[in-house]
């Protein structure tokens, strides 16, 4: 029988996410140069609270794909710091979209409680909606933007079948990606605080989305 990590020490690891993602949130608000340091700090954070849930956790492949899912996520936040010589945006798309596909076959592997909600149909008229919209003003990056957004909204999607939190961090991821295509290829349409909103909504999906699991497999390995 797997010893059990205490929920109080858990909800403890998960607060230098917390603070930390505050104070980027902060410091792009104010357009501080700290902003771009602590915005690499926040997947390593992220990762603390399932390092504190290891022991109570049976399903390892579960515990591999999240670190993928971070992992990935770690590389487009430092896109452009850790490959300067390279374009940006279609890395980020590349190294997100690992990401996501980690997030969604680690839903349908080990997350799954329930079918697919009838409403979940939003996410695929939303892909349609961004392709409509932005299609004509992502040039070049066209087919990578379409796939990006298949994947985003196929996680969004199957996070509906998950616990609520991981559902509510599925729409939140989708809405930052949504903010931010925005702000890429059509960035007369967002006003000056839309850098804070998209961080502001990433990091509570991204929370979200690992608290949800990690509830999820604490109870099915205990």
């Amino acid at each position: 029988m797997r010893r059990r990590t205490p929920l109080r020490l858990l909800a403890w690891a998960f607060l230098p996410y917390v603070a930390i993602s505050a104070t980027h949130v902060g410091l792009l608000a104010i357009d501080s140069p700290a902003a771009d340091p602590t915005k690499l700090l926040l997947m390593p954070m992220l990762a603390l609270p399932v390092l504190v849930s290891l022991r109570q956790i049976a399903a390892r492949g579960a515990v591999a794909f999240i670190f993928v899912a971070l992992f990935f996520s770690w590389f487009g936040d430092g896109a452009g710091t850790f490959f300067p010589a390279a374009p940006e945006v279609p890395l980020m798309l590349l190294f997100f979209g690992v990401a996501h596909v980690a997030y969604i076959t680690l839903f349908v592997r080990y997350l799954t409680r329930r079918r697919m909600p009838w409403w979940a149909v939003a996410y695929a008229a939303w892909w349609v909606a961004m392709l409509v919209g932005l299609g004509p003003h992502t040039g070049s990056l066209l087919i990578a933007v379409a796939v990006y957004g298949l994947v985003l909204g196929a996680t969004a999607a199957f996070s509906t079948r998950c616990h609520p939190v991981i559902a509510t961090g599925g729409a939140f991821f989708l809405a930052s990606d949504t903010l931010l295509a925005l702000r890429l290829f059509l960035p007369d349409s967002l006003p000056s605080w839309s850098s804070p909103a998209i961080m502001l909504t990433y990091t509570i999906g991204q929370g979200l989305i690992v608290a949800g699991a990690l509830i999820t497999l604490r109870k099915r390995g205990s």
